[in-house]
């Protein structure tokens, strides 16, 4: 008997709640709208077919609400077809280590891909696990320039397509770039951090709330791609010179200090919030190259949140390559199911089953 068509959920509760809100105009996006998102997610995929789909607990409510709406679906008189969701048994942590853990675990049970709902620091911490099972990326968090702003149910669909191997990989998937950052000497030597789009040098010099909420904090910022409508660090970028997901290279750029000349540039670094940085250099910063961080002072913030309090003896390098995750590209799955007639297909598959249980109820 054939294994369940399986695709992993990953909805972080935390992500569009962060301490930003209190600093910017970012709306909240509260727990009943993801666990709706995740609802219509299941539409799309139990439509083509996905299975089972694997999910976490948490102590927000987004498992609880979930719960209630597939008692509600399974009452219904004719209901669509749905995955059966199952959770996975660990602790809850409350934390990123949740993520961690629930990844691994999707990756051990060969799920054909995880959709996940969060911001752009969800989506590092899934691909620091997730291998190259493919992502189907939704944003539900603060400053998002990795995660698309999409339907749920539209991408479910995408999903499905790509997790039953319906579109070729080569046609639905696209490889992305990442920042690696090492510690080459120091107390830290051998820590590795990961960035999906920006790493910055910033001039604090504690953690503290993680956010980099002000432009005189950025030091040095190195880039996976800038697009000219993004909002956040790379919106630096890519008001200056945009880069595409797809180029070869990134951008390493440096800033001035109170009283230094450079290029004034205006960029939404938070929404609501369009600030003035003053630029003093923009070079492009190719793959497979390794440059050494300016790190005698401040922080390290990867995908716009401070991680790493840098000691004095410690010394990092920076690189990047073309070893992030794998993401659905969802238009291009749709339109290459659209031309070649696999929604007309799924419809007469779906019509054959329900005349097969009908017969079998008869």
């Amino acid at each position: 008997m054939p294994s369940p068509l399986t695709v992993g959920v990953i909805a972080n509760p935390a992500s569009g709640r962060d301490i930003r809100r209190l600093t910017s105009h970012a709306s909240v996006f509260p727990t009943s709208e993801k666990a709706n998102m995740v609802v219509r997610l299941l539409a799309g995929l139990g439509a083509l077919g996905v299975d089972r789909v694997l999910t976490l607990r948490d102590r927000t409510g987004v498992a609880a609400l979930l719960l209630r709406a597939l008692d509600t679906h399974a009452a219904l008189a004719e209901p669509q077809r749905w995955p059966a969701v199952e959770f996975i048994d660990q602790p809850i942590m409350d934390s990123v280590a949740d993520t961690h853990a629930g990844v691994a675990a999707m990756v051990r049970a060969e799920v054909g891909l995880i959709a996940v709902l969060g911001g752009d620091g969800t989506h590092r911490a899934v691909a620091a696990h997730c291998g190259d099972v493919p992502l189907l990326t939704l944003s539900t968090g603060t400053n998002n320039a990795f995660p698309d702003l999409r339907e749920a149910t539209v991408a479910g669909l995408a999903g499905a397509l790509v997790a039953s191997g319906a579109v070729p990989a080569e046609v639905a998937l696209r490889r992305n770039k990442r920042l690696l950052v090492r510690c080459v000497a120091g107390p830290n030597r051998g820590r590795e951090e990961l960035a999906l789009v920006d790493v910055c040098v910033s001039r604090q010099r504690f953690v503290g709330a993680r956010a980099i909420s002000e432009p005189a904090d950025i030091e040095t910022l190195f880039l996976t791609f800038a697009a000219p409508d993004g909002i956040g660090l790379s919106s630096i970028g890519g008001a200056w010179a945009p880069v595409e997901r797809t180029a070869s290279h990134g951008l390493h750029l440096c800033f001035a200090r109170n009283g230094e000349t450079g290029v004034p540039l205006v960029a939404p670094i938070a929404p609501g919030r369009v600030e003035q940085v003053t630029m003093r250099t923009c070079e492009r910063f190719e793959v497979g190259v390794s440059m050494p961080l300016d790190t005698d002072h401040g922080t390290l913030a990867f995908d716009g949140e401070r991680e790493i309090e840098l000691e004095r003896d410690d010394r990092y390098e920076i690189s990047l390559d073309w070893g992030g995750p794998l993401t659905v590209d969802v238009e291009r799955t749709l339109r290459y199911a659209v031309s070649h007639q696999l929604m007309r297909e799924a419809a007469y598959a779906a019509s054959a089953v329900m005349r097969t249980a009908s017969s079998r109820g008869g």
